[in-house]
């Protein structure tokens, strides 16, 4: 008895794709998202006694290397949706880690920038942070580790 056909299947013989999905241990987004929880392990751990979330990590952290930038670019660079930025520039706020102005020439656009007290949760966890990003670096080793980031970067225009 054959076993059945996958309904994944590519017919055309001559086209180099696979013809099933590969195993989940092979899967580009089952990877990216085992990687992810293995990089973020340390960084979560970091914050935990800071009460800052990941998501407001980066919002700080892009407003520290940014300066005041329009929300929807500090989304962009937080890789966040709009709606959640709303949500954590709220909560931020109200800690006293950003402020938000409205832009003098188009009343639409929100600026965010980060306070003192923002800056010093930066600070404050800034050489944790350096040994987790090299203790990342040493496992890969540099070359592997900046090749990683070409490579993921790379990953941006895809659509």
């Amino acid at each position: 008895m054959n076993p059945p056909e996958s309904r994944f299947a590519v017919t055309d013989p001559d086209d180099p794709r696979p013809s099933t999905l590969p195993p989940t241990d092979r899967s580009l987004p089952i990877a990216l998202i085992r990687a992810r929880e293995r990089v973020m392990a340390p960084v979560r751990e970091m914050l935990s006694e800071t009460g800052i979330t990941e998501q407001q990590w980066r919002v700080l952290r892009v407003l520290s290397e940014g300066g005041t930038l329009d929300a929807t670019e500090v989304a962009e660079r937080a890789s966040l949706l709009l709606p959640s930025l709303t949500r954590i520039v709220r909560s931020l706020s109200d800690r006293g880690f950003v402020t938000r102005t409205r832009d003098n020439g188009d009343r639409r656009r929100q600026m965010l920038a980060i306070t003192p007290a923002g800056q010093q949760v930066i600070e404050d966890n800034h050489a944790e942070a350096l040994r987790i990003a090299d203790r990342i670096r040493r496992s890969l080793g540099h070359e592997n580790y900046e090749k990683l980031l070409d490579l993921l970067g790379a990953l941006q225009d895809f659509r």
